[in-house]
């Protein structure tokens, strides 16, 4: 790596085709650390489709012009053979890796947190900052770092939504018109959830509003306490409503703090 980095350093690791919602990450890191590195690296390891990572979207040019009109200090899109000169040690998720996104992405979360482990070992950051619309990948990211005692803190950032509610993504971008009126009852549906203040009338209503939208196909949607992934009860202190599933050939995810359970 031919960076010549400053610290105190925050570090922002994305696959690019940055939108908004990077850029509020960009953001938070400066509020850490006056030095703030970027990374755009599609990683393979974590797509289980060559389709999906063919069509990745990828814009480098302009993922530096908007990654340093947020504040960042350094962009960094290290090369496949920089990531991995060697064969990679890869890193398990363990039984939270094979639940919920684990279920429908064999081996992804695996790709993930060997990925983010070596980027830590060749960044060496302070802070690391991720946003909460992959809440299954924040935790276990988290978890990794608390297990292998990681001198990093991990900053959740919230989910950072259009004007309509939908939360950002890279993947929008190939959403048809039509695609794109379909895709708003994930937020619709988290939503009219959130209303309810009984855990199982909110899962009856998440399920009813996705339900009712033909043109999305449910792969889960299930309320989770958000500490442990466990299935929400009544007592549960920190529900999290958490959604997935196709629009076509699309797969979107979102979630959603609930005010149901034992928050209430």
């Amino acid at each position: 790596m031919e960076l010549e980095l400053k610290h105190p350093l925050a570090f922002v690791p994305t696959m690019g085709a940055l939108h908004a919602g990077h850029q509020s990450l960009i953001t938070i890191a400066k509020s850490y650390a006056p030095n703030v590195l970027v990374s755009v690296f599609v990683n393979p390891l974590q797509f289980e489709n060559p389709d999906d990572l063919a069509q990745y979207p990828r814009d480098l040019d302009g993922d530096a012009v908007k990654a340093e009109s947020a504040g960042a200090t350094f962009v960094w899109s290290p090369t496949i053979e920089e990531i991995y000169p060697a064969q990679p040690s890869i890193i398990n998720a363990g039984e939270l890796g094979n639940l919920f996104e684990g279920v429908h992405r064999f081996g992804h979360f695996d790709g993930v947190l060997t990925v983010v482990k070596r980027l830590f070992d060749l960044i060496n950051p302070q802070f690391a900052v991720f946003g909460e619309k992959d809440f299954q990948q924040f935790f276990l990211i988290k978890k990794m770092v608390k297990e292998l005692a990681l001198p990093i803190e991990i900053i959740q950032a919230p989910i950072v939504r259009e004007a309509d509610g939908l939360a950002m993504s890279s993947r929008n971008i190939r959403l048809t018109s039509d695609s794109r009126t379909i895709s708003l009852v994930l937020s619709r549906a988290l939503e009219s959830a959130a209303q309810e203040i009984d855990i199982n009338k909110a899962r009856k209503v998440l399920h009813e509003v996705l339900r009712a939208e033909p043109g999305f196909t449910i792969d889960y949607a299930e309320i989770i306490d958000e500490n442990d992934f466990t299935l929400a009860t009544e007592a549960t202190l920190s529900p999290r409503a958490i959604i997935a599933g196709w629009i076509n050939d699309l797969r979107l995810i979102d979630n959603m703090q609930m005010n149901c359970g034992g928050t209430r």
